[in-house]
Order: structure tokens, then C-alpha cells, then sequence
């Protein structure tokens, strides 16, 4: 990634872009790939979306079509039902749909497929829990997120009370680069996002978390996972996109994808890594599907 990412448009309309931008190999229409994007994809940036296209195109020998939506219901929807064959979601949609959707293959992180969720504030504030947090206007990213909304959720639930009673404002972003926005522009004194695209946006984009201060890590929990309809497990589309994500450590075009995106690569993990999400949502009472 360049410091110019994700500065102006959403996924959508980059994802068009990138689309007209990558070559047409002649593929067949029943060789493509519908790869779906969330806000968990941390940005919008041209050329990172142009390169991943084209080199899942030459590693999967399929078309590929990048879809894009703002929410990650809409991507799930839209994996259930089989409109797409796979996409980059959120543990917590994963685990409250397990029994229609299976990984394709997780990203690994410093050396770990584990992530956190961290609570961040403005700067200066010199506050070091949740409990400090009472009465803020508060950011999340989006309801069906596990750092940008359910971590936090469940940590107040512990405490015996909820984010509409906790807080004296909460709103959705839809967006954790929004998130870290809205805190360092002071429309929200507190917010809840994903600890990898902070700690990305801190490298990439030093000026917009200048204004903000991490609060609370959370406890190591999986990281948002590549998946696809359980149908489609064993299909020829998804062992393509399992091997094709598997093989960019050692390509060329891959490698330069995973450095864009701060990633050691992707490989296979089992359901269970996503354990300690599904035990957060039993502390809400939300069902798994």
C-alpha cells in the first residue's frame, strides 16, 4: 500500500475501475470467479484492487469480478445464496452462519492468522479502559463486525449494560478507516476498530491516527476470514482461490500484493480458531446459524 490509499472513493467504485483496468484473457463466463469485499478490506486503493484482480486471474485461470458493499450483511446475503463464490468477511458473520458458510483460507499477520480489536480514543485523553469511556459518542464500525462492534459489546455485557445505555451516543461508520476518522476529527471521542488496519493506517497514514490513542487491546481472536457458501467447499472455484491464495508468498505479483497489504500470506486453518468469537456471542445471546 502508498500513502495515497483509500483517500477518496469506496471499493465500489474503485473495484469498476480496477476491473476495466486488468486485461481480458478471454476467459469463459462459466470460468469466473465473484470475489466479495467488505469494509474489513482495509482500503480502496486502485492499484492494490488492479493487482489482486489480476493475479488471481493468472493463478486461478479464471475471470475474477471484484464485488463491493457497504455492510457486511450484504456480502453475507449475498454468499448464501450463492451469488458469490467467495469473499473477505468478518469472523463474527462467519461464526453466526457456520453452518452455510466454510473458510477458504485465512490471512496470516505477523506470523499469526490472530487479530485484535482495540478501543481507541482521542489523544491526550490518557485513558486505559472502557469503563473510562462512560458517556462518550462512541463509533462503530458496523453491527455484524467482531472488533468494530461485537468485542466491545460483549465487555459491556459483562459490565451489566449495553452500548445504547453506556454511551451517550453510538453510531456505525461502516467503515473502520472510518472509525479512526471519526475520532481524530473529534466527531467521536471513542471508537471500536480493527487492530490491524489501525496498526497498517499508522504506517501508511501516520497523520490520520495522529489524533487518537489506543485504549484497550483485546484478547488474540481470529482474523477476518476469506469464505465461501459450504456448497461450495470442495468445488473446482474454490480449490483455485484456496491454492491460488495459498501459492502468494511465491509469486512475484502475489508478493507485491501481500506487501500492499501488510500480510505474511493466507493458508488453511480449521472453524475452531474462530472458537473464542462464537463464545462472545453466547455472552449476548446471539444464535449461530
Amino acid at each position: 500500500m502508498k500513502p495515497t490509499l483509500a483517500r477518496r472513493a469506496f471499493l465500489r467504485g474503485c473495484a469498476a475501475c480496477a476491473g476495466a483496468l486488468a486485461p481480458d484473457l478471454g476467459f469463459a463466463e462459466a470460468d469466473e470467479l465473484r470475489f466479495g469485499l467488505t469494509p474489513v478490506f482495509l482500503t480502496s486503493d486502485l492499484e492494490l484492487l488492479s493487482r489482486l484482480k489480476i493475479y488471481l486471474e493468472r493463478a486461478t485461470g479464471r475471470r475474477v469480478k471484484m464485488i463491493t458493499r457497504r455492510t457486511y450483511q450484504e456480502i453475507t446475503s449475498m454468499l448464501i445464496s450463492r451469488e458469490l463464490d467467495a469473499a473477505w468477511i468478518c469472523g463474527y458473520p462467519f461464526v453466526a452462519n457456520a453452518e452455510q458458510l466454510a473458510l477458504v483460507a485465512v490471512p496470516i499477520w505477523r506470523g499469526k492468522p490472530l487479530y485484535q480489536s482495540y478501543l481507541i480514543a482521542g489523544k491526550g485523553r490518557n485513558v486505559r479502559s472502557l469503563i473510562e469511556l462512560k458517556g462518550d459518542i462512541h463509533a462503530f464500525s458496523d453491527p455484524d463486525s467482531n472488533s468494530g462492534y461485537l468485542v466491545t459489546a460483549a465487555e459491556m455485557a459483562a459490565l451489566g449494560t449495553s452500548p445504547d445505555r453506556f454511551f451517550s451516543r453510538a453510531f456505525f461508520t461502516y467503515g473502520h478507516r472510518n472509525v479512526v476518522r471519526a475520532v481524530d476529527t473529534g466527531l467521536a471521542a471513542s471508537g471500536s476498530v480493527d487492530g490491524y488496519i489501525y496498526e497498517v493506517l499508522k504506517e501508511t497514514e501516520p497523520d490520520l491516527v495522529a489524533g487518537t490513542e489506543v485504549v484497550r487491546k483485546s484478547t488474540w481472536l481470529g482474523f477476518p476470514p476469506i469464505a465461501c457458501p459450504a456448497s461450495l467447499d470442495r468445488a473446482p472455484v474454490t480449490m483455485a482461490l484456496r491454492d491460488a491464495l495459498a501459492r502468494m508468498p511465491d509469486d512475484p505479483d502475489g508478493r507485491a500484493v501481500l506487501a500492499m497489504l501488510r500480510l505474511d500470506g493466507f493458508r488453511e486453518e480449521p472453524a475452531a480458531l474462530y472458537a473464542p468469537i462464537a463464545e462472545l456471542m453466547r455472552s449476548l445471546g446471539v444464535s449461530r446459524g
